[in-house]
């Protein structure tokens, strides 16, 4: 077979063999050629004897559309001038050199038919117009270190569905998801897989088709619809990705050519037996451009804010859920995957090189240092890693009963011997609250058929959220959490919604919605996460009353206290060092509307001269039992100029009242009337708008 050459693709192809090639979906798969209704084919398939087109176009027939080689390294190409329509159904017919025939889908196909189909469709992603101009304007002008970031995890499929039981597609969650995200205070979505993919029961982690989204919800551009509403209403869209294996589904990248091409050719390094699935060859540049391209291809045509790698352990580590003698070591002995570790970097120096503002989070289980920090600084390059030790520990110290939990303090303050190792996000995930774990609600400790257990369990995971939105790092709550549903997540039925009807569950959605709120509207809580000047200890080592305090600053030095009493014993008189100056209660998880017993320090609390905790000064308040107390520290700017708000008004009045005499005499009674009335409208005025005059940053000091 002759080569068919067109010039202008000479470097995209040369780019694609090297590994380098970060839109290799404009050059592969099936496009639109010029004017008209030709469309060209591309796939590749390096050990291939004969490659043709099948689909509605030709009746299936494996002789009307051969394909040829485009060049000596694998790429087939295969023109045809007329028939394929928009929506067509086609696979490629590949005949291998060991003599087998396989039907595959097109790897860099955009949409596919609904399972159980498993062919590609023609379709191109020209026609939506984006209208999230604001958004990526103001996505890029500040560091998202620096910014509130609280994830709301969703699974499409299972967050509602209708009443007969179907899907939402993607427009009825533009229209039903993005409401109640926004009236809650998160600022995120993050899905799982949205990738097309057989098998239900996978939840989307064993893609079929890498650069198809799932036609479950609908059309490609009905994702795009709801990614631009998202960010229309200001909330950010995290896709979940698998970069890490694919299953072995006759259709998919499994053995594409008749032997190993997408995957490591060595079972020993090719396969996660107990997934089922196949590793990728991290090693092959073909493969490189392939993942690479496939991460760019969401970020630049789906406008996505974020990837969540899935499964990083499972690339770093060759030994990885295998045996003695199922693995083989690297070049230097070790159990270090070097490609996987070099194709990391070259991932995210890609990502970042064109999305300098978008998030690369690591879902990474293990000790590998630097997972997120810089490559030229010898880390990986993610900007995010997941927090999993801080996640075992946190559920783990819920779970115990309140004695036990004194012998089990470090389960809270060891993550703060690591915090800012890395740029940490708490996850409770999806993960968390299937398979038998229980969800949130069911891991807290007690009997919920026990009355007084079934409120104790509430009380622990109002505790356990407050704890969580205080600890330094971003924040991930998977959907019914929010909630506390009683039932593990299924993936076959909507969530718990009915849970709603009982005050239990109505009071923790309000209770979540206001912490939602008080982190979004509170820097200290968000503005220095990765660092020990965001953050200080004030009672770390309190495990026989199980109490926890600590500070957490913005960049103007305002900052919030922290008291955790973690167990069902109120603390009367409780004493805790702090600076000098007076403070107000934010927020507590005891107040009645929460479900609490409404106990909480009432009015603003002043420090009194009983040294603590290395403080000068300190506080003495109730903590109520099973709490998490929020308090501001009142800055002396705000006394200052209420004081001086004060002066203005009775200076105001009494300059008015000057006037108003001097009036008096040239008018009449009822004129003078007036005239006080307006003399007191002014000194209001003046106490509303005066603390707005002086609080630049430089006139702020602290007590």
């Amino acid at each position: 077979m002759g080569i068919q050459k067109e010039w202008d693709l000479d470097l995209p192809v040369y780019l694609f063999h090297e590994g380098n090639n970060t839109k290799s979906y404009q050059l592969l798969g099936a496009h639109t050629k010029g004017i008209g209704d030709t469309v060209v084919f591309r796939v590749w398939a390096p050990n291939a004897a004969f490659v043709s087109v099948v689909g509605d176009f030709n009746n299936w027939d494996a002789d009307i559309n051969p394909m040829y080689p485009f060049d000596d390294n694998g790429v087939w190409e295969c023109v045809i001038e007329e028939g394929v329509k928009k929506f067509d159904a086609y696979k490629y017919h590949i005949e291998s050199t060991n003599g087998s025939v396989l039907m595959k889908s097109d790897p860099y196909g955009v949409h596919m038919e609904t399972r159980p189909g498993t062919a590609t469709k023609f379709y191109e992603l020209d026609s939506y117009k984006w209208n999230d101009a604001k958004w990526m304007d103001a996505r890029s002008s500040t560091p998202i270190y620096d910014k509130p970031v609280n994830i709301y995890e969703v699974h499409a499929g299972s967050w509602k569905r209708f009443s007969d039981g179907n899907f939402f597609s993607y427009r009825k969650l533009a229209d039903e998801l993005i409401p109640y995200v926004s009236d809650m205070g998160y600022t995120h979505i993050e899905f799982m897989p949205l990738s097309e993919y057989p098998f239900d029961g996978s939840w989307g982690y064993q893609v079929t088709g890498y650069f198809a989204p799932t036609s479950r919800y609908g059309l490609p551009e009905d994702l795009m619809y709801l990614i631009d509403k998202c960010h229309q209403n200001n909330i950010g869209i995290i896709l979940d990705w698998v970069p890490a294996h694919f299953p072995k589904d006759a259709n998919g990248l499994y053995e594409f050519d008749g032997g190993p091409c997408y995957e490591y050719a060595d079972p020993r390094k090719g396969e996660h037996k107990s997934w089922g699935t196949k590793v990728f060859d991290f090693g092959r540049t073909e493969v490189q451009s392939f993942l690479i391209s496939n991460a760019m291809y969401w970020f630049d045509m789906f406008h996505i804010d974020g990837l969540r790698v899935d499964a990083v352990a499972s690339m770093l580590y060759l030994d990885y859920d295998r045996k003695n003698g199922e693995w083989i070591p690297n070049s230097y002995g070790g159990r270090e995957n070097l490609e996987a570790v070099d194709f990391i970097k070259k991932l995210n120096e890609a990502v970042f090189r064109e999305h300098p503002d978008v998030m690369m989070i690591a879902e990474e289980s293990t000790a590998w240092p630097m997972v997120s920090k810089p490559t030229y600084l010898g880390g990986l390059g993610f900007n995010f890693k997941w927090n999993m030790g801080w996640m075992n520990d946190v559920c783990r110290y819920f779970s115990l009963d309140g004695l036990s939990r004194k012998y089990n303090h470090d389960c809270l303050t060891f993550s703060f011997f690591y915090a800012f190792s890395e740029n940490y996000m708490l996850p409770i995930s999806h993960d968390e609250v299937v398979h038998g774990k229980c969800s949130l609600i069911g891991k807290m400790s007690g009997n919920p058929d026990v009355p007084e257990e079934y409120v104790q369990k509430f009380a622990d995971m109002r505790s356990m959220l407050g704890y969580m939105y205080a600890h330094p790092g971003k924040k991930i709550t998977f959907m019914g959490q929010e909630f506390a549903q009683f039932k593990e997540w299924d993936f076959e039925s909507e969530l718990d919604w009915k849970m709603l009807e009982y005050d239990a569950h109505k009071q923790m959605l309000e209770y979540t919605k206001a912490l939602n709120k008080l982190y979004k509207e509170t820097p200290a809580l968000w503005q220095i996460d990765y660092s020990w000047e965001g953050f200080s200890w004030l009672v770390s080592d309190d495990n026989v009353n199980s109490v926890l305090a600590f500070r957490r600053m913005d960049e103007n030095e305002n900052e919030i206290i922290i008291v955790c009493n973690l167990t069902s014993v109120e603390r009367k008189d409780y004493r805790i060092g702090v600076k000098k100056g007076s403070y107000e209660l934010l927020l507590s998880s005891n107040e009645k509307r929460f479900g609490g017993n409404g106990k909480v320090p009432k009015g603003k609390v002043k420090t009194t001269n009983v040294a603590m905790h290395d403080q000068q000064q300190s506080i003495c308040i109730d903590l109520p039992a099973n709490s998490v107390l929020f308090l501001k520290k009142i800055r002396e700017v705000e006394i200052t100029d209420l004081k001086s708000a004060g002066k203005t008004t009775k200076k105001a009045a009494g300059t008015d009242s000057k006037k108003t005499t001097a009036t008096a005499k040239k008018s009449t009674a009822t004129d003078s009337k007036k005239t006080v009335v307006k003399a007191e409208k002014s000194s209001d005025t003046a106490l509303k708008i005066s603390p707005k005059k002086t609080t630049k940053k430089s006139h702020i000091k602290e007590v």
